[in-house]
């Protein structure tokens, strides 16, 4: 994929660029305003302190009051429900940094490593109850909104653990090399992922620019489009486009997908090389594909008129 796709994209923009500045600039400058203003300070504190949690040792404190749920219905490891609340309640692509880092350590075996990729990588509940919310139309509960995105986790977990064969509880280990990683290590690998995914945002939010200009495409195509691309343009789009049940449930699969743009910022970080990027596209795909579904059916059944 990174070889066919990244010379296409790297043209295309570079095309997009030369024959259109005005809108390129436009393009860049929101992307890194929304990486500055939002993804930032929102991200970096967390995956510092994630970093100083793991170099002293104080993962067995932290999931203490949630490692009997975890480890009794989805079999994890103490590391691996480490590496499942990290990645639901930072956000994108904090989930599987965890994973693949863990992986490549030893702290997690490589079949629990690729089992939590596909279920530990989703938007923050932050993410949602701030930026979701609040273009969310009148008419639809933001805790089915919720419901719709996190419950899919649930089934989804019990097809990954057959498909990648754990069959019963996951055991954690120590890394026999294990190094001592200073604050200011931690803060040097932290600002190295957040510039990677500052450039990400930059590049799909100039593609996302572009997409809003094309004359033939009808609304709802290109708000669906945006969403595809990359979430926070998309939900924007979404929200002018769509209403009531079509709204929620193309919100609740764009944002459950995380865009494209999500997919390589998370590839940007998988480093470990027994995980893949094309399996954990493919789970997010049907993540999304569940929650929209999920969405639907909730709906029908607790929102009067839907």
């Amino acid at each position: 994929m990174k070889k066919s796709f990244f010379p296409l994209l790297s043209v295309v923009v570079l095309l997009l660029l030369l024959t259109h500045p005005a809108l390129s600039f436009q393009g860049a400058s929101r992307g890194l305003l929304l990486w500055y203003q939002t993804v930032l300070p929102t991200l970096l504190p967390f995956m510092i302190c994630s970093n100083m949690i793991v170099a002293v040792n104080g993962i067995p404190l932290l999931t203490a009051p949630v490692r009997p749920l975890l480890k009794g219905l989805l079999r994890l490891s103490d590391h691996g429900c480490y590496v499942l609340m990290s990645g639901l309640l930072c956000g994108y692509p904090m989930g599987a940094k965890t994973c693949s880092e863990f992986t490549w350590q030893g702290r997690i075996s490589q079949r629990e490593g690729a089992y939590l990729l596909s279920i530990s990588n989703h938007p923050s509940p932050m993410f949602l109850l701030g930026y979701v919310s609040a273009v969310l139309d009148s008419s639809i509960p933001m805790s089915l909104v919720l419901t719709a995105i996190y419950l899919p986790v649930l089934p989804l977990a019990f097809l990954a653990r057959s498909v990648y064969g754990i069959h019963g509880p996951c055991v954690s280990s120590l890394p026999q090399d294990r190094q001592h990683i200073s604050f200011d290590q931690s803060m040097m690998n932290s600002f190295e992922v957040m510039i990677k995914i500052g450039g990400y945002i930059m590049l799909f939010t100039i593609l996302a620019e572009f997409i809003g200009q094309i004359p033939f495409l009808s609304s709802s195509l290109q708000a669906v489009l945006l969403g595809l691309i990359e979430i926070t343009t998309g939900i924007q789009a979404v929200s002018h486009v769509f209403t009531e049940t079509a709204q929620g449930m193309i919100l609740c699969f764009v944002t459950a997908f995380g865009g494209f743009c999500g997919f390589f910022q998370t590839r940007s970080v998988i480093k470990s090389p027994c995980l893949s990027a094309s399996h954990y596209l493919l789970w997010k795909l049907l993540h999304a594909s569940a929650s929209a579904g999920t969405f639907i059916l909730l709906a029908s059944l607790l929102v009067p008129g839907h």
